[in-house]
């Protein structure tokens, strides 16, 4: 209920890591009014989302337009555009969270298919990603960030970002052997395979 001037004065001397207070205000006056014109950032962002797509990343292109336009427009750290060719960690990480449910992703966001997420592409998992021989780019954009979904896509067709929590903490060890990652990728296979023969 509180107004753009009121919601900016609110987080005013606010900084998170490299967002400023103004940012974090844009940020919140743009979800204030998607959810007064759609009703909620969900329904926003699934009507983005088309039969025909292979992943989410067209209806995130969406969303963060409308967003960005929301607010007089964010910044492209704050609101990256998948079009712009970045990888978009922190809004995929955002819909892993809101799209799986279990132990570590709470959800909330149904009717969503996991299937159609793409990793939350940081350092760690572009290390992993080029252990396994998903990705041989040297950047970690997009493009690395959808052939490593693509290779755990071969593994677990329905939900290839299910080992993204687990296997980060792989990449982040200075001791990190391209061998353990394997061992545990073989593992995971022979699970998925009992768990479909069940």
């Amino acid at each position: 209920h509180s107004s753009p001037q009121r919601i900016r004065k609110a987080v005013s001397g606010l900084k998170h890591r490299f967002t400023s207070e103004k940012e974090i205000g844009s940020l919140l006056v743009a979800v204030k009014h998607v959810i007064a014109v759609e009703g909620s950032l969900y329904r926003c962002f699934r009507s983005g989302i088309q039969p025909e797509d292979g992943t989410i990343l067209p209806a995130l292109d969406l969303f963060v337009q409308r967003l960005a336009g929301s607010a007089g427009g964010l910044d492209s750290f704050t609101l990256p555009l998948p079009r712009s060719g970045s990888a978009c960690k922190r809004l995929n990480l955002f819909l892993r969270w809101m799209i799986r449910q279990d132990a570590v992703d709470p959800g909330g966001w149904e009717h969503i298919a996991p299937s159609l997420l793409v990793i939350p592409l940081d350092t760690h998992m572009f290390r992993i990603g080029h252990a396994l021989g998903f990705t041989s780019r040297r950047q970690a954009d997009l493009r690395a960030a959808v052939e490593i979904t693509g290779g755990f896509s071969r593994i677990i067709p329905g939900d290839p970002v299910r080992y993204d929590f687990s296997l980060t903490r792989f990449g982040i060890r200075r001791d990190f052997a391209g061998e353990d990652i394997l061992c545990s990728i073989d593992a995971i296979r022979s699970k998925t395979l009992q768990q479909t023969m069940r």
